[in-house]
């Protein structure tokens, strides 16, 4: 027989472990598929500072408390990526690495994940210089020389938000206009930010030291090529969320992320819901991504009360 649960939650990162915390702690007895990549994103970041209440913790070990807080709470843990998902009626269908299970909720927290340059050196740095979130990682790099790479919104906003922090800011970009909006571009001409356009990172340097020493550009017009010396490198090329299982069923903007109702964590599938990042193209924090998964685990069990013993109009409130 196919194993039921009240709750599923797909992902495990904060989002995921964090709605599989509440979702134990009502009494709903939640599986959670935490896939390979256990922790989540955040587990590859060195160290978080700007976690409440955790100061200086390795990501590793963040989402390692999450994740033995709501096992502790009675939630069911089980290891490896679901591979397949069936939303088209409750019970819901998903499919993981132990089999098929069904559930009369499932909260899709499955995350996102910052888009790459592709470098073998870039991998082999990331941790060590290179990161992808100037809110997260940018106080490492008090007073240090530092490369954004990217065009857009994002990587203006980095490399403003790193201005007030870093010693020297280098944006560069591979075209010779940003798609960046009006209103960041000027912001950006306002700036101090040195910007290279029509240039391309060939390589980051530091492999042979273990950190980051600068990066190599190619001019796009000339193929000529030059170093710069940094001692850390924001890649801000856009985020990719883990969302291609779920875009049979659930609706997604045009970058993939899954839409959800104003206010809620609902998606247009009644009974499944979207936590954390896979969700969220504007925050992308391990404290918004576990505020969110809360809200999905509150907001699974008031579906699931109001199918059951209330109309939804008459939902109760839920105490913290």
């Amino acid at each position: 027989m196919t194993a039921h649960a009240k709750v599923i939650v797909i992902g495990g990162g904060p989002a995921g472990y964090t709605a599989a915390l509440y979702a134990a702690r009502a009494g709903l007895s939640p599986v959670c598929f935490e896939g390979f990549d256990t922790g989540g994103q955040i587990s590859r970041s060195e160290k978080v500072d700007n976690y409440p209440g955790l100061h200086g913790i390795a990501g590793v070990d963040l989402g390692a408390k999450i994740r033995e807080q709501a096992e502790a709470a009675g939630a069911t843990l089980e290891f490896g990526d679901v591979f397949e998902v069936d939303f088209g009626a409750a019970p819901f269908r998903v499919v993981g690495l132990d089999g098929e299970r069904t559930a009369d909720a499932v909260i899709v927290a499955t995350g996102a994940a910052a888009r790459k340059l592709g470098l073998p050196s870039e991998a082999a740095l990331e941790g060590r210089g290179v990161a992808y979130c100037a809110i997260c990682d940018g106080p490492m790099f008090a007073g240090k020389d530092v490369v954004v790479v990217g065009g857009g919104d994002a990587a203006v906003g980095e490399a403003l938000a790193l201005r007030n922090i870093a010693g020297t800011v280098t944006l560069v970009h591979r075209r010779n206009e940003f798609r960046a909006s009006g209103v960041m571009r000027a912001a950006l001409a306002a700036s101090d930010v040195t910007v290279i356009t029509s240039a391309v990172v060939e390589e980051i340097l530091g492999v042979e030291t273990g950190n980051v020493t600068g990066v190599r550009i190619r001019m796009v017009d000339d193929d000529s090529r030059r170093d710069l010396d940094a001692e850390g490198v924001f890649v801000a090329i856009g985020h990719e969320p883990a969302s291609q299982l779920f875009q049979q069923w659930l609706h997604c903007d045009e970058h993939g992320f899954i839409i959800t109702e104003a206010g809620t964590t609902a998606t247009n599938v009644p009974g499944v819901f979207a936590a954390g990042d896979v969700a969220d193209s504007r925050y992308r924090q391990a404290i918004t991504a576990a505020a969110s998964g809360c809200q999905a685990a509150i907001d699974a069990e008031r579906h699931l009360l109001g199918r059951q013993f209330l109309p939804p109009q008459a939902l109760p409130a839920t105490a913290g």
